[in-house]
């Protein structure tokens, strides 16, 4: 098979595959959401069977208790939630007049400073601006609702998601060794090291920032209830949870919290101390949290993650939320892969005073 062959296999191989996505996306999300749990859950089935423990006995422990837990937090923690969300909601109007009462008189003070037709301008951009986020963001949110949250999709994802987290667990390095098995010997080599690049960042990133998120979510609510916060809880456990979308989290959580803050405390030292929550929850998740868990080579950028995430519940809804990390993750290792190919090739030009170059160990210099 020539390599103009080859490229037109997977090109109609990938374009087969998202094709399918599309048309399945509906019944989707209880299959993905079971792989995602098998494979988060994988190296604890490993270690259990390296121990003699049998495979199936290994998964069955494993699935029952993740599924336990998971249900004991949801009932201890979502009425909590749902209690918080429903009087911060009654609460809201009182803390914007609050705010428009605290903030307007000083920042009518440098209004009164801007010519008036660069405030008609302004204000002319931030309504037509705003009013094209809101339609951004109310697509994304029909889009979830629609193809994530249906009742069908939830009763599917409520009974079947643990029998194919189990089954899926269960049969992970047969899956493994099988689809090996199916590899083109030619390149196998090649798509082995890409799958374990694939496999490191997935790792790195999906079981690391999970873990971070949790940590953050319980020390951001656990803080923030300390120093007295109204709804801090539920702030604090929202600002750690968003904070898989990089960037995001942190800025919308701080914004809400020193919001509240502010109108709840006014311009005191409990304002200090909330924003000390935050800051305080900042330095453990970069110098800490992050580097331990996470590491500094999971190879996905900050901005590639937030487009992936974006672009998934654009275009899929939850589902894509769910599969859009691990499609960033692929397309950036074959990328990398791409240009260390490109590097190495005769295309690049690269002779005996020139020898092949590595991006990667590059960037670490």
């Amino acid at each position: 098979m020539t390599i103009r062959q080859q490229a037109r296999f997977w090109l109609i191989f990938i374009v087969g595959f998202f094709l399918l996505i599309w048309l399945f996306s509906g019944i989707l999300l209880p299959f993905v959401a079971g792989m995602a749990i098998a494979y988060f859950l994988d190296p604890l089935a490993d270690r259990l069977e390296a121990r003699g423990i049998n495979r199936t006995l290994a998964t069955t422990i494993i699935t029952v208790l993740f599924f336990l837990i998971f249900i004991f937090v949801l009932l201890l923690v979502v009425p909590m939630i749902g209690n918080q969300l429903a009087g911060f909601l009654e609460r809201l109007p009182g803390y914007i007049d609050t705010l428009r009462n605290t903030i307007l008189p000083h920042i009518q003070h440098i209004v009164d400073r801007i010519a008036p037709e660069t405030l008609e301008n302004i204000s002319d951009s931030a309504k037509g601006q705003t009013a094209n986020a809101i339609k951004w963001v109310g697509n994304i949110l029909t889009n979830v609702l629609s193809g994530g949250l249906a009742l069908l999709n939830f009763l599917s994802l409520l009974f079947i998601t643990p029998v194919v987290a189990f089954y899926l667990l269960r049969d992970w390095d047969k899956i493994v060794a099988r689809v090996d098995g199916y590899l083109p010997r030619r390149s196998a080599e090649d798509i082995r090291q890409c799958a374990r690049e694939i496999d490191e960042t997935l790792a790195g990133f999906v079981r690391g920032q999970s873990t971070v998120c949790m940590l953050l979510g319980l020390f951001y609510a656990i803080g923030l209830s300390l120093v007295g916060l109204e709804f801090g809880f539920v702030i604090g456990l929202m600002t750690g949870l968003v904070s898989f979308v990089p960037y995001v989290g942190m800025i919308a959580g701080f914004a809400v919290g020193m919001g509240v803050a502010l109108a709840q405390f006014g311009v005191s030292i409990d304002l200090a101390l909330v924003a000390l929550v935050f800051g305080a929850g900042q330095v453990m998740e970069g110098n800490f949290l992050t580097p331990k868990l996470v590491g500094d080579k999971v190879g996905l950028h900050a901005v590639w993650v937030m487009f992936a995430l974006l672009a998934g519940g654009a275009v899929f809804g939850l589902l894509g939320v769910m599969l859009a990390v691990p499609v960033a993750a692929v397309i950036g290792v074959l990328v990398r892969y791409g240009l260390r190919q490109y590097l190495n090739s005769r295309l690049y030009d690269h002779g005996p005073d020139h020898p092949a170059y590595d991006p990667l160990k590059d960037a670490e210099n």
